[in-house]
């Protein structure tokens, strides 16, 4: 297989067609559904999208049109109405939140004149034909939270491509999301009950007075074209490309650590990653890095609440470079990473929620949804689990990102689960990143 880039000027894209469509919730209520407010973390991160993509077999697609795809989405946006809203702001303090007005979400229908293993097998296939590539704006009032994307080819297989706003939900909410759509495309259609929207809690619990200011600058104001449309605006080209590391990779890294430390995967490929990067910066190698993980108990609701944001900073008597990537994932794991929520939180509060912030990529972040399996793997088609799954972030910053997230089941050796990582990053950096794993580290790309 390829690997997901998001260069869009490869002459050997396959062409594509598509047409858009509408869906709304099943029951409509108009203004009766009224607002949702969105929170502090929802606010902070309203700059940032998650894009999935998840790839079906023919076998898996056989039988399924479009109206047979469409169908469960009606039902399933009734208990998540704020999904088919919209974006307005408060006329008294100009705080965004969402009018939850029926409007929909878009549905893109598209055909690629390739096979699935033609589109693997071509070099540097891009994410943004297999994911509609939306932002909300430049007519905010008017732009839909979610895109999903329908892409058959020429094999019958199929691919399909989430688009989701972070100002709804993390990763996590965007792959359950997806997986409920598949249940519902399994006829096990979920309650039409509104759910209690979590942020209310959040609204009146966080603890203000009792912040204290971060040490390290995990977040920064971020400049964009207009307050209508949510990117930041950047003179980086950021391209996105997906590795694959094989489970027997892993063990020998993990059985090594495990002589003195309980050091898990995501640590050990994180860790490799910094290494390799702050080898590629020698000019400037990264010190401190930033993880992002997720603690939430069970959320059924789309949420950012969860959202866990920590940094590490690397000793400043030992060059990061130099380091043992042993050495590094312990310190990644180790209770010197600092908790930096409620001070992002913080930021927002003092702002009202009008100013722009980027998240992902101000500092080299790592993002951990090696234990999003179950989620990630978890939506069939006519009860076929997919060939594989991705996740890429859109709108990063210019110290890039790194996804950690399971590979799916190697048939060729057990039914064994590696990981890919998914890295966003200045584009020079990923071409020395690919020769670097490979010629150093014999990781290749996926695969």
């Amino acid at each position: 297989m390829g690997s997901l880039t998001t260069n869009m000027g490869e002459e050997s894209q396959p062409s594509l067609t598509s047409k858009i469509s509408t869906v709304v919730p099943a029951t409509p209520r108009g203004n009766e559904r009224g607002t949702y407010n969105l929170g502090y973390m929802d606010l902070l991160m309203k700059l940032h999208y998650v894009r999935t993509v998840h790839f079906f077999s023919p076998q898996a697609a056989q039988g399924l049109s479009i109206f047979d795809l469409k169908k469960p989405m009606f039902p399933l946006l009734d208990p998540y109405s704020h999904i088919s809203g919209r974006i307005r702001r408060s006329e008294s303090s100009g705080r965004p939140f969402i009018k939850c007005n029926d409007a929909g979400v878009r549905i893109v229908e598209s055909h690629c004149d390739k096979t699935l293993e033609e589109w693997f097998n071509q070099k540097g296939y891009s994410i943004h034909e297999l994911v509609h590539d939306h932002v909300l704006g430049p007519h905010l009032a008017f732009s839909p939270l979610l895109f999903l994307k329908f892409t058959w080819f020429k094999c019958g297989g199929l691919c399909v491509g989430l688009s989701w706003s972070h100002v709804l939900g993390d990763a996590f909410s965007a792959f359950n999301f997806i997986t409920k759509w598949s249940h519902a495309l399994a006829g096990h259609v979920p309650p039409k009950s509104l759910h209690v929207n979590p942020n209310n809690e959040e609204l009146q619990s966080l603890p203000i007075n009792s912040i204290q200011d971060s040490q390290i600058p995990i977040v920064k104001r971020a400049t964009i074209l207009d307050e209508e449309h949510w990117i930041a605006a950047t003179d980086t080209k950021i391209v996105t490309h997906t590795f694959y590391v094989s489970y027997n990779q892993l063990q020998d890294s993990v059985t090594s650590s495990q002589e003195s430390n309980n050091t898990c995967c995501f640590e050990i490929v994180s860790a490799l990653l910094w290494k390799c990067l702050a080898q590629i910066r020698s000019y400037s190698e990264p010190k401190d890095v930033v993880i992002c993980e997720y603690h939430r108990e069970n959320y059924e609701f789309p949420t950012n609440i969860g959202l866990e944001f920590s940094t590490v900073e690397a000793s400043s008597k030992v060059s990061v470079s130099e380091s043992d990537v042993l050495e590094l994932a312990r310190l990644m794991g180790s209770e010197k990473k600092k908790v930096e929520k409620h001070v992002m939180e913080k930021l927002v509060e003092e702002s009202e929620g009008k100013e722009d912030f980027i998240v992902y990529g101000t500092r080299l972040t790592f993002v951990n949804l090696e234990e999003e399996g179950n989620v990630i793997y978890g939506v069939k088609l006519n009860g076929e689990k997919p060939m594989v799954a991705n996740c890429a972030l859109h709108g990063v910053g210019d110290e890039g990102v790194v996804l950690v997230l399971p590979a799916p089941q190697d048939k060729e050796d057990g039914g064994k689960i590696g990981r890919l990582v998914t890295v966003s990053l200045p584009e020079k950096e990923v071409e020395q990143l690919k020769d670097k794993l490979g010629s150093e580290w014999g990781i290749a790309s996926h695969p």
